[in-house]
């Protein structure tokens, strides 16, 4: 079996990891292609230093434009690369311009498609994210539900072929990394000038409803500016230039930190005493280690972790973000569900794609 598998952005390094693993560990060859959607040193490189992955065997290298014209240009030079590869399966995960234009494209060439994280549904469509999680569904052949809600989601779509609810990847990942970061805590405290054990709110900032509109930009800055406890805040390229655009500034509460990786992330979460993100999976890490998070969006594709009461949803108003943190430091929910299933997950959705081979016609192209 030959997989080519898609990635672009950091949420696809992070996942890709365990599923390589299994997929080259069960005698399977992969061509992992790179699409250079994140093409930022520590957006994209550190992440393959970080994990160990292996290097891309395709680097389509097409940086930044507007979503048009990153999706056009990911689709043109992914179809050279299949017809010259012709694997058996396209792989892509979640919801980027790289996860829509490798669907498209194997959907036109008639390569089976299986998809990562299928059935998330924020049911906001002003997202990108959920125009690309939408429509790659509907072209998908084997889905890759992580939570019951998600196959839940497909199902109410029409969608029952090909689902397989295998649990999160992220599983297998972040659970796995846990004791190498806390190794890494003390040099990471250091660097950021923070003492071992004293509390913090983690921070992520980076959709573009958020970075790129100023109020919503200001009101998180004098938020996080004026919160109670320290805040530490890997700062996205795509924050970075626009807070230079808007001529805003973090005060000395703020530790802005070049973007981390994926360990470095870990060790964070594990030491932070709440998440403040507009991030999808950072949610979704947050609630495995049982860490509350409070969601600067309307809309979330991660319901179940609303509904247990482990994360907020929350509008950029600073009184709001503060209301918000307050409640969420008090004590954690009693309760805390196994949404994400249990350990294996990559095994499984490699199993699951061996079986789903034997069944297929040979791959069409032209």
């Amino acid at each position: 079996m030959k997989v080519m598998t898609i990635v672009g952005v950091r949420p696809e390094f992070v996942q890709t990891k365990t599923v390589s693993e299994a997929i080259r560990r069960q005698g399977h060859s992969e061509v992992l292609v790179h699409t250079g959607q994140h093409y930022d040193f520590n957006m994209s490189e550190v992440f393959f230093k970080d994990l160990d992955l292996p290097r891309p065997s395709v680097h389509l290298e097409v940086g930044s434009g507007t979503h048009a014209e990153q999706t056009a240009q990911i689709m043109i030079r992914l179809e050279e690369t299949i017809l010259r590869q012709r694997p058996d399966w396209v792989l892509v995960y979640g919801d980027t311009n790289s996860t829509i234009a490798g669907a498209l494209v194997a959907a036109k060439l008639q390569i089976p498609l299986a998809h990562v994280e299928a059935g998330l549904r924020s049911f906001d469509r002003t997202m990108p994210e959920e125009i690309n999680r939408v429509v790659t569904d509907h072209l998908s052949n084997l889905l890759f539900a992580p939570t019951q809600v998600a196959a839940d989601n497909l199902r109410r779509e029409g969608i029952t072929e090909g689902v397989q609810l295998v649990g999160d990847v992220r599983v297998d990942l972040i659970l796995g990394l846990v004791e190498k970061a806390k190794r890494q805590q003390p040099a990471l405290f250091q660097q950021i000038k923070l003492s071992a054990g004293e509390p913090f709110a983690l921070t992520t900032i980076h959709r573009a409803v958020n970075t790129d509109n100023l109020s919503n930009l200001q009101d998180i800055v004098a938020a996080l500016n004026k919160l109670e406890i320290p805040v530490v805040l890997p700062i996205h390229p795509r924050l970075r230039k626009m807070l230079d655009v808007f001529k805003l500034t973090f005060e000395d509460n703020v530790h802005a930190i070049p973007p981390v990786g994926i360990v470095d992330m870990v060790a964070l979460l594990d030491a932070c005493q709440i998440v403040i993100t507009d991030s999808g999976g950072l949610q979704k890490e947050a609630y495995m280690l049982r860490r509350p998070t409070v969601t600067v969006r309307d809309t979330t594709e991660w319901t179940e972790t609303v509904d247990s009461g482990w994360n907020r949803l929350c509008p950029t108003l600073p009184d709001a973000i503060h209301a918000a943190v307050a409640e969420a430091r008090q004590a954690p929910p009693a309760d805390h569900p196994d949404f994400y299933g249990a350990y294996g997950v990559s095994e499984r959705i490699c199993e699951a794609l061996q079986t789903y081979t034997a069944r297929q016609p040979a791959p069409v192209v032209s």
